[in-house]
């Protein structure tokens, strides 16, 4: 009788697993005229290929801003395919770009930053070819994903982590869309924190060095940042110090507060909240369709 138990549990953890990695997604619907490119490769690690899909409109008469969308998970799980949501930057004429990295198990940190800081140089090199506006770059993430659109924005042209990527061009991001990512890993060394920065998670200088607050200066870019301040997965506190210090440094950013708010887990009426804001935000920088 224990034997067909035992057997039955392992025939049910199997299932389970490989349900997980059979999870599909609807795929991303775009506009009339738009063109995808599925599983481009944007760098070579090793045997490691890190790959994104990218939304662009060649046809639109003059170049398009473009929204990098960085997907979360801890640094430690997580797919492209699960971002689908593009439709308000479509709408805005925007070309998306929607990123796979290195998780933790493949790479601890800054594994992760490398890959997307690779991901942005090479959207930049094919400008021309994706009719895109290099001037019109906004980069968006949530939770570790803001984490990384945050480090890939405000290192600009700071070449500490395109170890993988050379590049010539003066990059500079038109704005970054925070969600609830953390900025200052010093204070959260636990958990996926502390697991993605591998045997270095005691090495301070480091820690400081992959985390966004200490990028912060007079020239970083304008960010927009939200967070619920009822989240137990990344303090709330994390975004208000991020915001803090881009006061004092007179950098143009917006904090929306969701009362209550989870860790992503916000209602339709929170979401449409933090829709209208953002674009209300991107409006104020000309990175809007006129009205």
């Amino acid at each position: 009788m224990k034997a067909y138990f035992l057997l039955f549990v392992l025939t049910l953890g199997s299932f389970f697993k490989v349900s997980a990695q059979e999870t599909s997604y609807k795929p991303v619907a775009f506009p009339a005229g738009y063109k995808a490119e599925i599983d481009v490769v944007y760098t070579t690690v090793k045997d490691w290929e890190g790959r994104m899909d990218i939304y662009s409109n060649p046809s639109a008469e003059a170049p398009t801003p473009l929204v990098i969308n960085i997907h979360g998970g801890g640094w430690s799980h997580g797919v492209k395919e699960s971002q689908t949501g593009f439709g308000s930057f479509f709408k805005e004429g925007y070309a998306v770009a929607n990123v796979e990295y290195r998780l933790v198990d493949v790479s601890p940190a800054p594994g992760s930053i490398e890959d997307v800081r690779c991901a942005l140089i090479y959207l930049v090199k094919h400008a021309k070819t994706l009719n895109i506006d290099t001037t019109k770059i906004v980069i968006k993430g949530g939770s570790a994903g803001g984490h990384l659109a945050l480090m890939t924005g405000l290192l600009a042209n700071n070449t500490k982590f395109d170890t993988n990527c050379e590049h010539e061009s003066n990059i500079k991001i038109a704005a970054i869309i925070d969600q609830y990512g953390p900025t200052d890993l010093t204070l959260i060394l636990k958990g996926s924190v502390k697991r993605w920065m591998g045997n270095r998670y005691q090495d301070i200088d480091f820690v400081k060095s992959v985390s966004p607050l200490y990028y912060v200066d007079k020239n970083s870019p304008p960010i927009f940042i939200v967070h619920g301040d009822a989240d137990t997965v990344i303090p709330y506190n994390q975004s208000k110090i991020l915001y803090d210090a881009l006061k004092a440094h007179q950098v143009k950013t917006a904090f929306l507060t969701i009362e209550g708010g989870g860790h992503g887990k916000f209602s339709k009426e929170d979401k449409s909240k933090l829709n209208e804001n953002m674009w209300k935000f991107l409006s104020e920088l000309g990175l809007t369709k006129p009205k």
